[in-house]
């Protein structure tokens, strides 16, 4: 999709501009622009951008632009950006429709989407957007612990987060939920991670996808961390933090490491690859104490998710 994607850019073809890893080879559709709460911490994402929903014969006029492109081609549809939720759902419905219309041989149809708005969205209503091809949707938990959730301003507790994955789940959803390791900070990592497990053991997500703090200049985190109000954890107690959430995890998910700014491809179905989750965990640290070089090559990370 990467080619066909530059080729719509010359047709005013709107494109998210952010997109999980495993929607790389998606088509994506804008439903929404920004973000509706836009105040997390440490998101940089929507910073520079007022949140709106796009008219549906914009949306519509890209589902034809791609269509003339790709036709046959496209399999999956990432819809962007931050919660497209947030629309009613019988204006995403007709969007599902639409894409569905267009490209016959659709197989899934996946969206960003905030915990808050699941939550208070109707489940009938929920169901009805499942019926009309909505498949997977990507929501970011970041941490399980009140005081860390509270602290990066996300706008949500443990318990509607969990509300929200349930109800996603019996909706019908495959979910997707995101953890920061190391957004708690050198004094709260224990307590991120035995939070963030509690949290995912209630929910048992389908997927469970892991990325490392790094702050992000224009951040009110970033300023926190350049004023010393926020201290990193060391790569050291990042390993820990890991082993502590993988080690409390009892659940059925998928647990993914796709991002660049992880230490260690740490990846496996629960429980059965457990204790090889956490033998490469507990190698790496072994490594990491060995060889401190090491240390600076995982801070090096931090230069590489900027690309």
């Amino acid at each position: 999709m990467a080619v066909g994607r530059l080729r719509l850019k010359t047709r005013g073809y709107d494109f998210p501009p952010w997109r999980p890893p495993s929607e790389a080879w998606s088509l994506l559709l804008r439903v929404t622009r920004g973000c509706p709460w836009n105040k997390c911490t440490f998101c940089e994402m929507y910073k520079t951008m007022s949140f709106e929903r796009r008219p549906l014969e914009e949306i519509l006029g890209d589902i034809e632009a791609a269509r003339q492109w790709y036709g046959q081609e496209v399999r999956w549809v990432f819809i962007g950006d931050s919660d497209s939720l947030v629309v009613r759902p019988s204006f995403l419905v007709e969007v599902l429709r639409a894409l569905y219309r267009a490209f016959p041989h659709l197989e899934r149809v996946t969206s960003y989407a905030r915990a808050k708005t699941l939550r208070k969205r109707r489940l009938e209503d929920l169901k009805e957007l499942r019926r009309a091809g909505l498949t997977r949707l990507h929501v970011g938990l970041e941490s399980g612990d009140r005081e860390v959730l509270e602290a990066i301003s996300k706008g949500v507790t443990p318990e509607e987060v969990i509300e929200a994955g349930r109800k996603a789940k019996e909706a019908g959803f495959e979910l997707s939920l995101y953890v920061i390791l190391g957004i708690g900070g050198k004094g709260r990592w224990r307590q991120h991670a035995s939070g963030t497990a509690q949290v995912l053991n209630q929910v048992d997500p389908h997927f469970i996808r892991v990325r490392t703090l790094v702050p992000r200049p224009g951040t009110p985190l970033y300023e926190q961390w350049q004023r010393g109000e926020f201290v990193m954890a060391e790569p050291e107690e990042i390993l820990q933090e890991e082993e502590r959430l993988v080690e409390d995890l009892e659940v059925t998910s998928h647990f993914l490491s796709d991002h660049i700014s992880n230490y260690l491809p740490v990846e496996g179905k629960l429980p059965e690859d457990k204790e090889r989750m956490l033998s490469m965990i507990r190698g790496g640290l072994k490594a990491l104490r060995k060889d401190p070089s090491l240390k600076e090559r995982y801070r090096q990370k931090a230069y590489l998710a900027s690309l």
